[in-house]
């Protein structure tokens, strides 16, 4: 999945006749830098480290402006604030691991190969398809089969045969 680069992001925000100002460009740059999905807090704290004069507003200001020009996405992964990424072309999903709180992204093309075509066969338009998938992943299932319990969140993984 190809990021685009800062004259990428630039050549969209002055196409709509505005600024590439030197903290939407820092803001920009700690998302494309990130592994990471952000909250609008964790992306002002990063942005901070570069230029203390940033505020918390303008982060905001900036990631809906970015999000309104398609250059960045706003994901709701099950928690109760929102996660940003830079946008990508390929459509992808999402896994949160509810003890770690890890994010690991997985592509799954049968939705656009099997599931968004039975959607609009009743009729419907889809235009945007969010997959949210939530359980342990494989360190904190080893790490309760281990003994090791993380400080936020009790793991309770059920017996597999349940899960059949």
């Amino acid at each position: 999945m190809d990021l685009p680069n800062q004259s990428g992001f630039q050549s969209v925000i002055k196409a709509r006749n505005l600024r590439m100002t030197n903290q939407r460009r820092q803001i920009l740059q700690v998302l494309q830098e990130s592994d990471e999905h952000l909250d609008a807090e964790a992306i002002y704290d990063r942005v901070r480290q570069k230029d203390a004069r940033v505020s918390l507003a303008t982060v905001y200001r900036s990631l809906t402006l970015f999000k309104n020009l398609g250059l960045v996405d706003e994901r709701n992964l099950g928690e109760d604030y929102r996660r940003f990424e830079t946008a990508q072309d390929e459509p992808h999903y999402h896994f949160t691991c509810l003890a770690c709180r890890k994010v690991i992204e997985f592509n799954a093309p049968e939705i656009e190969q099997k599931i968004i075509p039975q959607i609009e066969a009743q009729g419907l338009k889809v235009t945007e398809a969010h997959l949210i998938v939530s359980g342990y992943c494989a360190d904190c299932q080893r790490d309760q089969t281990r003994g090791k319990k993380h400080a936020d969140t009790h793991l309770r993984i059920p017996n597999q045969t349940n899960l059949r």
